[in-house]
């Protein structure tokens, strides 16, 4: 009789496991990088805070991450949750492969348009619709050598690119003896080009994004005044000039450089000993002094599978990693500056010098043009033509006309899908 109750006994205490385990739901999560190995850190509070949902998160290398994210969605085994870099959400948008989260936001506590930064948020909206919320966020700023501008009489970073070519000079004529430049600007990097264009107002594309437009008169003001650099020997021309970026600063080989926060534990790492405090960042200058210098809303989102069967619990995942206390905690563990304006509250930013002024220039940065074909343009494209102008082959004219034959062809398919909707 004993052994028989002891048999009931297990019998019950299985089938309530069992009932137990059918009720947990299980989100999938593909992280990006460092990302998708930091996360896991965050999750088990997450979980204790929901009991019954369990995160199962995958790292996928970024040089691999959008051939297997195309590759999941045409074989429908998207997850639940993944990372996108920002200017890939236009892409998988027009897939329909990602939710829009409209709906999601209008009964949430946690995430606010007016917690982010304007062009942050703008990044995941298309036709009005949001598609992503930002998880992390970063841009482009200056960083200088303090020291050396104050030898050539400026005790502050320029305001106006008018300051900022002849800073570069006085810069240059200084060093006119030695083999030394102003300002790095390398020509297979794409962003200063888009960045200045930008500034200055020009409309990158034209015609709904379906033409290329950088024979504008405004972009070919932006893009000139970037060649002239090269022309009066104020930035190494050669990128084999540069093999060692960091080394490069601490040498003064340059004193300015554009560049993004994933650079400033490097340039920690350089700038040690008696360089220890001469280097600073500055948001970028401006046209002139009546308008503000905008950089680029650069960053990673979070998204939500359109078939993904369990949206209600992977919103509650995102609005956790939105949390500002969550955002600094993920800061801690992998540098990435968070999305939240809340956050940056935090001593550990608000009292970093470096920080000052990325949290300046969040507050006037712009996306770039909302199409799949965006990076197509820039990579393959837009660096091609910088070096032909750059090295003399063609002229600003030539260049800029070439490009936008070239770009004219890549939106070719764009302009027929456009059409074919109408």
């Amino acid at each position: 009789m004993k052994s028989l109750r002891i048999f009931f006994s297990l019998l019950l205490v299985l089938s309530l496991s069992c009932n137990d385990s059918s009720k947990e739901t299980v989100i999938d999560f593909w992280g990006l990088g460092s990302e998708g190995e930091f996360v896991k850190q965050l999750l088990p509070k997450f979980e204790a805070e929901n009991p019954g949902i369990k995160v199962k998160v995958q790292m996928v290398p970024w040089t691999a991450a959008q051939e297997k994210l195309i590759s999941a969605f045409a074989s429908n085994n998207l997850p639940d949750a993944f990372q996108l870099g920002n200017t890939w959400v236009p892409q998988f948008a027009q897939l329909e492969a990602i939710t829009d989260l409209t709906e999601w936001l209008l009964k949430s506590d946690v995430i606010k348009k007016e917690k982010y930064f304007e062009g942050i948020w703008d990044t995941n909206v298309l036709d009005s619709m949001v598609y992503g919320i930002p998880w992390y966020i970063d841009t482009r700023i200056l960083f200088y050598r303090t020291d050396v501008l104050q030898e050539a009489g400026f005790n502050s970073p320029p305001k106006t690119w008018d300051e900022l070519y002849l800073l570069s000079k006085k810069i240059k004529e200084a060093n006119k003896n030695v083999e030394r430049y102003a300002i790095y600007i390398p020509t297979n990097e794409w962003a200063n080009f888009i960045i200045f264009g930008l500034q200055n107002g020009a409309d990158i594309l034209k015609d709904n994004n379906t033409y290329g437009n950088f024979s504008s008169k405004k972009f070919t003001e932006a893009f000139s005044y970037l060649t002239n650099f090269y022309k009066g020997n104020l930035t190494p021309l050669g990128v084999s000039q540069v093999t060692n970026v960091y080394q490069a600063f601490a040498e003064e080989y340059f004193s300015m450089y554009i560049s993004g926060p994933w650079n400033i534990s490097e340039f920690k790492k350089w700038m040690t000993g008696d360089l220890k405090d001469k280097w600073m960042t500055s948001s970028l200058p401006g046209p002139n002094e009546n308008t503000k210098g905008v950089s680029l809303a650069g960053g990673s989102s979070l998204v939500i599978s359109k078939r993904s069967k369990h949206k209600e619990e992977t919103w509650k995942l995102i609005e956790f990693l939105s949390k500002p206390e969550i955002q600094i905690e993920f800061y801690h563990l992998v540098n990435d500056l968070p999305a939240v304006k809340e956050a940056w509250e935090d001593s550990s930013l608000n009292s970093n010098p470096y920080m000052k002024a990325f949290y300046e220039q969040f507050n006037y940065v712009v996306a770039t043009p909302k199409i799949p074909e965006w990076e197509q343009i820039v990579f393959s494209k837009l660096q091609q033509y910088v070096e032909l102008a750059a090295r003399n082959v063609l002229t600003v004219k030539e260049a800029l006309k070439k490009l936008d034959d070239d770009v004219n062809v890549i939106l070719e398919k764009r302009r027929w899908m456009l059409n074919k909707s109408k």
